[in-house]
């Protein structure tokens, strides 16, 4: 997939319903304790962070006491500061303005290194391309959350949406349950329909092990929806309820967030 027309996409998208809501800085439901303003901060500090990953081609983490790459403005008057979340007040012009700098480097570093060229991330894939697909998930996320925000949101690209919920079985879920040190599994199977496309995902769950099986293969219990309803749910931003239906015994899929704990 490219990820470059859907991370533009999605960054256009937040960043107007940022602008439609900066005199006012509202609550983020789907964040708890943050505010649009939090939640821009942190995503351009993330933007900035890649950044600085890939154009240094840094092989290790950078230094956590380096801040030099996040290169603020003279003027962070009214910023976030995140002890002391959410932040209340109008959305500062400059962090708007130093957000969108940093999405349109992302986007044209994105657009001009070869994917597969080798730079160190969090995962097993160590590529520009992990970054590429990592940090377009983000910002679909993120766009939902602040437009949701804002009223009524934007359900996530079919496309982009079927291809993270494959991303979340096979690297987010394996990472979440090693940092979470989350219980082993007892085999449970459960099993994601999407109703607008063929997409079929059935996750198995044994010991410290989670891994994508075939499809032939029998499932406890199944959660039914389209590709955005899935994705929003395994990100914690809609509750199954608010899916197409549950087939099976619900205590199999309320465990999930225990074997998969958030972050």
């Amino acid at each position: 997939m490219d990820y470059v027309p859907h991370f533009r996409r999605e960054i256009a998208a937040l960043e107007d319903a940022v602008r439609r809501a900066a005199d006012a800085a509202p609550p983020v439901p789907s964040c708890p304790g943050w505010s649009m303003s939090d939640l821009l901060a942190h995503l351009g500090y993330v933007h900035r962070y890649v950044i600085h990953v890939i154009e240094q081609r840094l092989a290790a983490p950078p230094n956590p006491t380096d801040r030099a790459f996040l290169d603020l403005p003279a003027d962070t008057r009214g910023w976030p500061v995140p002890e002391q979340a959410p932040t209340h007040g109008p959305v500062p012009t400059s962090l708007i303005d130093w957000f969108a700098d940093g999405a349109t480097t992302l986007e044209s570093l994105f657009s001009s290194r070869n994917p597969d060229e080798p730079v160190w991330t969090w995962s097993q894939e160590q590529t520009v391309g992990f970054w590429a697909r990592m940090q377009t998930i983000e910002a679909a996320v993120h766009r939902w959350d602040a437009e949701n925000a804002l009223g009524t949101a934007e359900p996530i690209d079919d496309e982009l949406a079927a291809d993270a919920i494959e991303q979340n079985f096979t690297v987010m879920a394996p990472f979440r349950r090693t940092r979470t040190q989350a219980p082993p599994g007892l085999g449970e199977r459960i099993r994601l329909r999407r109703t607008d496309g063929d997409d079929i995902w059935t996750v198995h769950f044994d010991g410290d092990t989670v891994r994508l099986i075939d499809r032939a293969e029998p499932r406890h219990v199944e959660l039914i929806g389209t590709a955005s309803d899935l994705m929003l749910f395994l990100w914690q931003r809609i509750p199954a309820d608010e899916l197409l239906g549950v087939v099976g015994p619900r205590a199999v899929l309320d465990r999930y967030f225990t074997l998969v704990p958030p972050m």
